[in-house]
């Protein structure tokens, strides 16, 4: 089982965020860090089983929008693959 898993633990910036998740995906360097290259990679490259997130709710308020958006893809990705046939992987959070 392939499971990536994304620390968000302490993360300061959204420019933090966006490389904590390049390098957890193992995204190439080109990696455009917002959430349109997220889910460009997310579908067409990730061959995860599931993904784990930790820490993202140690984070401040000023990440809320970030954090809700990550999980809108993430969940737009689930749906995606399982209305294609495609193996879809499952994520959890913890903390």
């Amino acid at each position: 089982m392939n499971i990536i898993e994304l620390d968000l633990t302490d993360c300061k910036t959204p420019f933090d965020l966006h490389e904590r998740i390049r390098m957890a995906f193992h995204f190439p360097t080109a990696y455009g860090k917002n959430w349109s290259a997220f889910w460009d990679l997310l579908w067409s490259e990730c061959d995860a089983d599931k993904v784990i997130i930790r820490g993202e709710n140690g984070l401040s308020t000023e990440f809320d929008n970030y954090i809700t958006k990550l999980h809108e893809i993430l969940e737009r990705n689930v749906t995606f693959h399982s209305e294609n046939n495609l193996n879809a992987f499952s994520y959890e959070i913890i903390d």
